[in-house]
């Protein structure tokens, strides 16, 4: 094709695009705009005291009765302390069919305590911080689920709304024991978001992963005196990770294997008979990271062997890779598109900068477009979520919502500071309003709630879905 037929084509494609108008909605997707739009500031402070709260995995306990206390306030049933977690916790409204559920996360992560200002200072030193920002993850959700609740109070639509309080994700990963207490077992479709550096309809899945603990057990003696009658679990320890990182040249790309020591001994002058070590293995299948999983244990068993100790190994617990739906997608995709892109100040594009430049970022500010619908790929990159066990339960519908800039390192200070300030409120906002808007859809629509099971059984094929966590109950503090 000559140059200026594609100038020509070019063109005209901009200006039909330039021409088109939003897509239309009806009064009850008008109504859960302005619901949510009416409880800004409400919103807004929840999500602050839970960001200052800074409470980690299964010690939520602030977070989750912050976030109860708000949906009791509002008319919900809140079922506190479910499948055996005192800070999980049900809200729904509603009765019959269909049943719409939507995920809530609260928990933060060790150790990111950082004030809402763009430069590195934490709020309270050593502290936890929001640094994937679950502090707006559970008000949005159950924001969106308040905006249904109203209309269902209107007899606008028939049902049931549910909120999940959702616990420890960072970690443990709660959703394991709530599906294993079949708590998920009567919904029809699920809703989920996360805060993101872009704003699309989430069609990509995530890794699975594998998380346990192999503990080595020796025997002391003086490190000097007589070593000889020493067997070292520190030595077993080092023979371990050293194994696995001869591993990593023999793995898929695909994979990643960390692990963080727990403990290698308490003092130099004694020969350690115990070591611990926490192990995690990801890939973007299943059954690629099953692979790897195994093989890493039998690297534990031939260290223990060659240091002349004795070793255990204890699952903690793993999740699925996401099970993709891309019909809610769509739908998602016609409601991000009705809203448009999220709008900054000029304050925020400067804190948005000024983030970007502590960090080591590209200095561009913060984007204010909307992703196009995007391919889903077979091998996607990123992290794991226990969502992706939810989405192999029941259809799951995901959005991300732009909370911090580009460039920023997730699981960091800068994402909390985001957090904490109005960069993270609007994308919470514009979370809540999507994913009530889809909702709706849901709702009213019988046909597109059975095109969204029915990709969901098409992609899930003859795969009995089995948890990947240990029996006995959940690993709450001081069990």
């Amino acid at each position: 094709m000559k140059r200026t037929s594609v100038l020509c084509l070019l063109l005209a494609t901009s200006i039909v695009s330039f021409g088109q108008k939003k897509p239309k909605i009806n009064t009850n997707k008008k109504a859960v705009i302005a619901s949510i739009d009416a409880r800004n500031d409400q919103l807004t402070d929840l999500s602050d005291r839970i960001w200052a709260f800074e409470e980690i995995a299964f010690e939520e306990v602030k977070s989750s009765k912050a976030l109860a206390d708000f949906a009791e306030s509002q008319g919900f049933k809140v079922t506190r302390g479910v499948a055996d977690i005192p800070t999980a916790f049900t809200a729904e409204f509603g009765s019959g069919k269909p049943v719409i559920a939507i995920l809530g996360e609260f928990d933060a992560l060790p150790g990111l305590s950082q004030k809402a200002i763009p430069t590195k200072e934490p709020l309270n030193e050593g502290s936890a911080g929001h640094g994937c920002g679950h502090n707006l993850f559970g008000v949005a959700s159950l924001g969106a689920a308040t905006a249904i609740k109203e209309l269902m109070e209107q007899r606008k639509f028939g049902g049931t709304i549910r909120f999940y309080g959702t616990p420890a994700e960072e970690k443990f990963f709660g959703k394991l024991w709530m599906i294993r207490e079949g708590l998920f077992d009567d919904v029809d479709i699920c809703m989920d978001w996360h805060p993101s550096a872009e704003t699309k309809a989430a069609v990509q899945s995530s890794l699975a992963l594998v998380d346990f603990m192999v503990e080595f057990s020796g025997q002391t003696a003086h490190a000097s005196a007589d070593p000889w009658n020493g067997r070292s679990a520190s030595d077993a320890l080092e023979l371990y990770t050293t194994g696995i990182n001869y591993y990593r040249e023999h793995i898929k790309p695909t994979v990643r294997i960390h692990y963080h020591i727990m403990d290698g001994g308490k003092v130099v002058n004694v020969v350690p008979d115990y070591a611990k070590i926490w192990t995690r293995v990801r890939d973007t299948k299943r059954e690629g990271m099953e692979i790897v999983w195994k093989q890493v244990e039998r690297i534990a068993q031939g260290a223990a062997i060659m240091a002349n100790v004795d070793y255990e190994i204890k699952l903690i617990s793993g999740v699925h890779e996401l099970l993709v739906n891309r019909t809610g997608g769509a739908k998602m995709q016609t409601n991000l598109e009705y809203l448009g892109a999220i709008e900054y100040t000029d304050e925020e594009q400067e804190f948005a900068k000024k983030i970007q430049k502590a960090t080591g970022s590209k200095v561009v500010g913060i984007e204010s477009i909307i992703t196009p619908l995007e391919e889903t790929l077979e091998h996607p990159g990123g992290g794991s979520t226990d969502v992706g066990d939810v989405s192999w339960v029941v259809p799951t519908i995901r959005l991300s919502a732009t909370t911090a800039p580009k460039g920023t390192p997730w699981h960091g200070w800068a994402v909390v500071a985001c957090g904490g300030m109005s960069i993270g409120h609007k994308g919470m906002i514009y979370a809540a309003k999507a994913l009530s808007m889809t909702m709706v859809d849901l709702f009213e629509d019988a046909e597109l709630r059975e095109e969204v099971k029915a990709e969901f059984i098409e992609r899930k094929g003859d795969y009995v879905y089995q948890g990947i966590v240990p029996d006995g109950p959940p690993p709450l503090p001081g069990n």
